[in-house]
């Protein structure tokens, strides 16, 4: 059971991790996408949300080939910082944080489109710069829906197999998350330990939903 607890910490590092990722770039694309106009903008939408609707183990393959010691990326950090990407638990959050991308985006990018635009324009006639017209109007009005959609991306991490066991592998105590860590005590019959993982994941996936559902813009909380 001690290997159920290493791979439940694992998993909620992995989330975390790849969840503050999506913060940083999700909230940026989608802000730049809900204001910015131009040619391809639709393609760009479609490739950003891909990974919504690919295979997982596909993503997986891409993210093989792209950080694998072969790889463009994964080869030029081996060759140049000694970094080997593959088969660790920062592989992990990187998978994680691509399956979960759309979640933030997608969320961002209709929080900030309901901001009304006049908000802005006041705050910029008074001579506020852009950067701070987003900090002090756009994200405090967006913040909501911009939060929904971290603790979807969040629930998602927490349940990514696909593309996590094809760059990251399933080493116990390393890179074997809890999703993994169920496949792999079903599969050698102890289903004392997939009984406890899998009501971990239920009970922390019907929290994040509870939560998430309570943090859309609009809606109206339900009178006892």
């Amino acid at each position: 059971m001690d290997g159920a607890w290493i791979a439940l910490l694992l998993t909620l590092k992995v989330a975390g991790c790849a969840t503050a990722i999506n913060l940083l770039l999700g909230v940026g694309i989608g802000y730049a996408m809900a204001h910015g106009r131009f040619p391809g903008r639709d393609l760009l939408d479609a490739a950003l949300t891909l990974p919504m609707v690919m295979p997982p183990t596909v993503l997986g393959y891409y993210l093989l080939v792209l950080i694998g010691s072969h790889g463009p990326i994964g080869g030029w950090l081996l060759a140049h910082f000694g970094i080997r990407l593959i088969f660790t638990w920062q592989a992990a959050v990187i998978a994680a944080a691509v399956v979960s991308f759309p979640l933030v985006f997608k969320a961002a990018r209709a929080a900030f489109e309901q901001v009304d635009p006049q908000f802005e324009d006041a705050a910029r006639t008074l001579g506020i710069g852009e950067t701070a017209v987003f900090f002090r109007v756009s994200l405090p009005l967006a913040w909501r829906g911009i939060l929904a959609g971290l603790l979807l991306a969040f629930a998602r991490a927490l349940g990514e197999f696909g593309a996590t066991l094809m760059v990251a592998g399933s080493i116990a105590g390393k890179t074997q998350t809890l999703s993994i860590a169920v496949y792999e005590a079903v599969q050698a019959g102890q289903d004392d330990i997939a009984n406890f993982l899998v009501a971990v994941t239920s009970i922390a996936c019907i929290a994040v939903l509870l939560s998430a559902g309570r943090l859309v813009p609009g809606r109206v909380p339900a009178r006892t």
